[in-house]
């Protein structure tokens, strides 16, 4: 039986791919900060008090994993919030050094923690955003999300490059614009379609494609 870990678990994205993953017969390691009724419903290891914004909280992860082969890692947690050009206030940069440090500098410390467990052929996924990308920025605004989805983006393609004599797969995938507390409940396709497609591109991505920024349609996205 293969193993999966993904981080943010306790709803939207990350409980969808837990029940999902736990269906087709996966052993899920599902981490959060506070588990949810939903999720303890489901047949998965809950690893809760997981705090990945922190060193400590990767460490504890880490901790709490040591010995266990992982084939699947989803660093799925993050966290949006909305910046003007006209509001960058001391308020505005505390919470761009906290989607920072959530969406860019925790995915890679963890990665580096666990690394060693990483089976041969094991598959690393980084949820990003099509945010992130620079080319397709036609908005603005934002600053702190597509700042740091486009630093994950560019630790995913380190990553494919450190990981390749591993014979570790690394995507960054856009789930798209999916209706979660995270945009208020607005978006274009519910979190159960959301995982189902990303779980598509996870299953079908090979060596070849390794460090791929990838719409979960099998698009591929412009840096």
């Amino acid at each position: 039986m293969s193993t999966a870990l993904i981080t943010g678990a306790a709803g939207g994205i990350g409980r969808e791919l837990a029940r999902q993953l736990a269906e087709c017969g996966v052993k899920v390691i599902a981490a959060c900060r506070k588990s949810s009724a939903d999720l303890a419903k489901l047949p998965v290891r809950v690893e809760e008090g997981i705090d990945i914004a922190t060193d400590e909280g990767c460490a504890t992860l880490a901790a709490r994993l040591v010995g266990v082969p992982l084939d699947l890692v989803i660093h799925n947690a993050g966290v949006l919030t909305e910046e003007s050009l006209g509001s960058l206030d001391a308020d505005a940069a505390a919470r761009i050094r906290q989607q920072f440090e959530v969406n860019a500098l925790a995915p890679l410390l963890l990665t580096a923690l666990l690394a060693p467990q990483l089976a041969r052929g094991a598959k690393l996924v980084l949820i990003t955003s099509r945010m992130g990308s620079i080319a397709d920025n036609t908005s603005g605004g934002y600053y702190g999300y597509r700042m740091s989805k486009a630093a994950l983006n560019a630790a995913g393609r380190s990553l494919a490059i450190d990981l390749a004599p591993r014979g570790v797969v690394v995507a960054m995938l856009h789930p798209g614009f999916v209706q979660t507390p995270m945009t208020g409940g607005r978006g274009d396709v519910d979190a159960a379609t959301a995982a189902r497609n990303l779980l598509a591109r996870i299953d079908e991505i090979t060596p070849a494609a390794s460090g791929s920024f990838l719409h979960a349609n099998g698009s591929q996205l412009p840096w």
